[in-house]
């Protein structure tokens, strides 16, 4: 019997051990790859690590270029509370220098659970070395980039801003963020004990380019600068200033009230303000789109400057009467005159001499019916279903600029045509990537001849002379502009009603000198508190267009 229970005790033992040893082989024999892999991600993590972000840059008056956006270097101070080999004095010595109590950062130590704890971020680069070469054992320093915006709410919804993952939302940031950010590198972090969260391998990050855009830093500055003014008087919901150089398409200023800080973007309830106006927001033009119907019936041969016709106050449209701004009677009037005092039949009578067919063929010519092509992301069109259902009373609205929808910059760049002898260009934002030449995404397109362009310019320089906007001129120059109120449809404002509410749209467009343009300007200003544009837009822009005369130090055409 006691035999018998010594051999099943060997036997009980043998089997046990040839588990044992079965168990291992499979382990470090059959799966030795598969638990060696797993090992060595255990104790080695990788990191992405980021090259610095490249800067972005405006043009100042003499070609010197001025930072809007660059990425300031910053440091975070983080415990290996297993690393940590004097919990008490490193809470002592760390706690003057980064401005902590001793209370707090000694807890953070003795977790004895934890492997990371951050003592503190964003902490200067002064700072950062201080801690970093004290040497304490546990704890250690990681610098990073953090984007900053130095003129705050200058030129915000053009920028754009940078998330928590360093990457571009809205604006430049957004479109050039392959550009600006650079390439990713990777580290090694060996997670030993005693060498935790230490690198042992890097592939090394590259830097991202610097960015120098077209705007003028000085152009823009000024155009906000009027923009806040008119509307601590005007009081309107919110304000655009445009201005581009007609014969390249180059954007010198893209101004818009209100703004934001994106430095705080966070803390921006109302997301919609990210949002830029002059490429996002579709609008109802009203009478700045009068130049496009004329210039299209002058093309084709159907009306000349000088041609005439009789306004009796109205047309009539099935059962839609069309009138003129205040119910007024002009009698008979040229082509020049309809311009000149913003007549709505006159401009209805040009469309009919024109056609429906072919006036929607100029609607597309000039662009009106797909994005610009500008170098910007989200970028907003209509395809204006409604205008395009051939419905007589659309067509006829629109002719007038009611009915069609377009974002200021649409109607912008089918001004350069006018300006331009009949070529449209397509306006850009960003000039260099580095080293590399940028520029326009499309090449310029010849809408209408150089004969009809200039015979509207002469038309738009009778406007400003002799028409609803005298105050444009700028002593001493030629300019070329056109007014617009239009109202505001209940659907624009998101109000699920048919027709027009009592808020108008209210603008300006215009080129100096009318002749040679260097620059075109567009003022738009949403429900400011005035009748008619010609006291709300109009004086913003000849503030704008000769402070950009005297900045460009443009010689006079004449002697004022």
């Amino acid at each position: 019997m006691k035999d018998w229970r010594i051999l099943l005790s060997f036997a009980f033992l043998f089997a046990f051990g040839a588990a044992i040893t079965g168990r291992l082989a499979v382990l470090q024999i059959v799966n030795h790859g598969f638990y060696g892999a797993l090992a060595q991600g255990q104790q080695n993590l990788t990191e992405p690590q980021w090259g610095e972000r490249g800067s972005i840059f405006l043009q100042g008056r003499r070609g010197e270029l001025v930072p809007v956006a660059t990425t300031r270097e910053t440091a975070l101070v983080f415990l290996s509370p297993p690393e940590v080999e004097n919990p008490e004095e490193t809470a002592q010595v760390l706690a003057g220098i980064l401005n902590i109590s001793p209370q707090e950062i000694l807890s953070r130590a003795l977790r004895e659970n934890s492997l990371f704890e951050v003592l503190k971020k964003d902490i200067p680069a002064d700072t950062a070395f201080l801690v970093e070469n004290l040497k304490l054992p546990g704890v250690y320093v990681e610098f990073e980039g953090v984007r900053v915006y130095p003129e705050g709410e200058f030129a915000a919804q053009m920028l754009g801003f940078t998330n928590a993952d360093r990457q571009g939302q809205y604006g430049v940031e957004e479109a050039y963020n392959r550009e600006l950010a650079g390439k990713e590198g990777f580290v090694r972090l060996a997670a030993n004990p005693g060498t935790y969260l230490r690198p042992s391998g890097l592939s090394e990050p590259e830097d991202g380019q610097d960015l120098v855009l077209t705007i003028d830093y000085n152009i823009q500055r000024e155009a906000e600068r009027l923009l806040g003014a008119a509307r601590e008087d005007l009081n309107f919901e919110s304000g655009s200033a445009l201005v581009v150089e007609p014969s390249s398409g180059k954007v010198l200023a893209m101004a818009t009230v209100p703004s934001f800080d994106p430095n705080q973007y966070g803390k921006v309830s109302d997301l919609s303000v990210f949002q830029n106006p002059i490429t996002q927001g579709l609008f109802e033009p009203g009478s700045i789109f009068k130049p496009i119907t004329m210039a299209s019936a002058i093309e084709e041969g159907r009306v000349l400057p000088t041609t005439t016709y009789m306004d009796t106050g109205r047309v009539q449209i099935g059962g839609a009467s069309i009138e003129n701004y205040d119910q007024r009677m002009w009698g008979e009037r040229t082509m020049t005159e309809v311009l000149e005092y913003s007549i709505n039949t006159g401009a209805v009578f040009a469309e009919r001499q024109l056609g429906n067919k072919s006036f929607l063929s100029y609607i597309e010519r000039f662009g009106f019916l797909r994005p610009t092509g500008i170098d910007l992301p989200g970028e907003a069109f209509s395809e204006n279903r409604e205008f395009r259902k051939g419905y007589e009373i659309n067509f006829v609205t629109a002719a007038f600029g009611q009915g069609i929808e377009m974002t200021p910059l649409q109607i912008a760049r089918a001004f350069t045509a006018l300006a331009n002898n009949g070529v449209m260009t397509t306006p850009y934002v960003a000039e260099l990537a580095g080293d590399r030449a940028l520029g326009p995404q499309e090449d310029p397109q010849r809408v209408i001849s150089a004969k009809t362009a200039s015979q509207i310019t002469s038309m738009l320089v009778s406007v400003t002379e002799h028409g609803y906007a005298k105050s444009a001129r700028v002593p001493g120059y030629y300019v070329a502009g056109k007014t617009g109120t239009a109202q505001i449809s209940y659907s624009a404002l998101g109000i699920p009603k048919a027709g027009y509410s009592e808020k108008t749209n209210q603008s300006f467009i215009g080129y100096a000198p009318a002749f040679n343009p260097r620059f075109l300007v567009l003022i738009k200003l949403q429900n400011p508190e005035t009748n008619t544009a010609e006291y709300s837009a109009v004086p913003i822009f000849q503030n704008l267009a000769k402070y950009i005369i005297d900045y460009y130090e443009i010689p006079p055409d004449y002697e004022p």
